[in-house]
C-alpha cells in the first residue's frame, strides 16, 4: 500500500512539474503587424513593451513583423497585439477600430482603403 502512495505522489509532482514548465519566462514569438515606417516602427514597440512582461520587441518594416520575447507567466501575445492595435495598427488576429486608426500620422497610413 505504501509503494501504490509512493507510486501515484511522485507521477502527481511530475505532472505537476511539467504543466508549470510549459509556461516560457523566454517565449520567442513573431506577430505579423501593419506599419509603413520609422514612426510606426516606434509606436509599435512602444506599445508592445507597455506590455508586463515583454522582453524584447523588434519590428522589421519590410516583412510587416513584430519579433517578441516575452515571458507567458506575465503575459500572452494576445495581450500584445491588443496594445498594439490601441496604438493604431493591426495585428493578424486584432484589428485597430476606426477611432484608433485615425489617430495615426498621415504617413503611417497602411489600409488599402486610404488615399495617400
Amino acid at each position: 500500500m505504501k509503494k501504490i502512495v509512493v507510486v501515484l505522489l511522485i507521477a502527481f509532482l511530475g505532472m505537476n512539474a511539467n504543466a508549470q514548465e510549459q509556461l516560457n519566462k523566454n517565449k520567442k514569438v513573431e506577430v505579423e503587424v501593419n506599419g509603413v515606417c520609422e514612426m510606426c516602427k516606434k509606436r509599435i514597440e512602444k506599445a508592445a513593451y507597455s506590455v508586463k512582461g515583454v522582453k524584447s520587441a523588434t519590428w522589421h518594416a519590410d516583412h510587416q513583423d513584430l519579433h517578441l520575447i516575452i515571458d507567458e507567466t506575465k503575459c500572452t501575445v494576445l495581450d500584445v497585439e491588443k496594445a498594439i492595435a490601441k496604438a493604431g495598427h493591426d495585428t493578424k488576429d486584432v484589428k485597430a477600430t476606426d477611432e484608433q486608426y485615425s489617430k495615426i500620422h498621415g504617413c503611417c497610413k497602411y489600409r488599402t482603403d486610404d488615399v495617400h
